[in-house]
């Protein structure tokens, strides 16, 4: 089923437009199908004149198309082809602008969503999960979305959800235990206290102790009791991302602090996120409660410092509420209360 809208703007895409857009495609696909690590650079500098020579919509959905189709599939795969994959995205992200990663982003964690609540039986949540891991490895997503993850797998806690935990910690534990140890610290005795509700619901109790003995190894920061943990394959693609980076802030400062719930609700709440993303809809939260105590707040002073704000051009009804409450206020605890009414 094609929804009205879309059915509307399909017909309206001319030959033409179809053409080039078949055209640019087909480039990208050429492009990607090259990808490796020795050509990285090359192919990045050519996707960025792409990215020039074409409008960035086109290009970030034809794009972010293209990876879905390479990386989602229904067997695992390989992890060093992933990290490829996702670091031409990073380098894209840095150098040509944040709502290149965070298109790619959006696409795969509402993808992700959908495929845990289907019981599919192929590897595609694997897939796309190490896409994220990877998103976070080289700086496009904060860890705030990785613990909101977490947060959610924990929460079902079935067996698949442990193994797609035990796979993300894997990936990401170590950078998640720098950047926020006490998130993790939360996180493990969660899944301590889920883990002893939850004994009797799995046959299989090996798997659960495992994940526990991987996360305490975390929390002791063991790197030894993590079987087949490797950071140095990450580390060296860390190092040619530096060196394909233009712009100095290549660091944390373009990392998107978004959350789970952000991702998912974009459609309803827009993508605040994004610098300049256009967005019409119902407001973002309705302000009529707030409105209306401000009203009340101004209502019960006298008039003599309604004329006093009015002097010094305190224009809109926060900045009256405020002059107001420090006017009014008997000492500072009253102040303070009434200001965070």
């Amino acid at each position: 089923y094609v929804p009205p809208q879309i059915r509307k703007a399909q017909e309206t895409l001319d030959d033409k437009k179809r053409e080039e857009l078949g055209r640019l495609k087909k480039m990208v696909n050429g492009l990607i199908n090259r990808l490796s690590e020795p050509n990285l650079s090359s192919i990045s500098g050519q996707m960025e004149e792409l990215y020039m020579a074409n409008s960035r919509k086109d290009m970030n959905d034809t794009l972010t198309d293209i990876l879905m189709n390479a990386c989602v599939t229904a067997v695992a795969m390989p992890a060093r082809l992933l990290m490829e994959h996702v670091l031409l995205v990073s380098i894209l992200h840095h150098n040509i602008g944040i709502e290149v990663g965070a298109h790619f982003l959006e696409a795969v964690v509402k993808k992700f969503d959908e495929l845990c609540k289907s019981d599919s039986e192929g590897k595609e949540c694997e897939n796309l999960l190490a896409l994220i891991a990877h998103l976070y490895n080289f700086h496009v997503v904060h860890c705030l979305l990785i613990f909101d993850i977490l947060k959610k797998l924990v929460s079902a806690f079935t067996e698949k959800e442990i193994e797609l935990i035990l796979f993300l910690l894997k990936n990401v534990g170590f950078s998640l235990r720098k950047d926020d140890a006490l998130a993790l610290k939360e996180l493990i005795t969660e899944a301590q206290r889920k883990a002893s509700t939850a004994e009797k619901k799995f046959q299989d109790q090996t798997r659960v102790r495992f994940m526990l003995e991987t996360m305490l190894a975390l929390r002791n920061n063991d790197m030894r009791k993590i079987p087949g943990y490797d950071p140095e394959p990450v580390e060296r693609l860390r190092k040619l991302q530096r060196s394909l980076v233009h712009s100095s802030g290549s660091g944390k400062d373009t990392q998107l602090r978004v959350s789970l719930e952000s991702l998912l609700s974009a459609d309803q709440v827009g993508r605040w996120w994004i610098v300049g993303s256009s967005w019409s809809g119902a407001p973002m939260i309705s302000d009529t409660k707030s409105q209306a105590q401000q009203k009340l707040h101004v209502g019960k002073v006298s008039s003599k410092i309604m004329e006093l704000a009015r002097k010094l051009r305190m224009n809109t009804d926060i900045r009256r509420s405020i002059f107001c409450v420090l006017m009014t206020s008997e000492d500072f605890m009253d102040a303070f209360e009434k200001l965070l009414k």
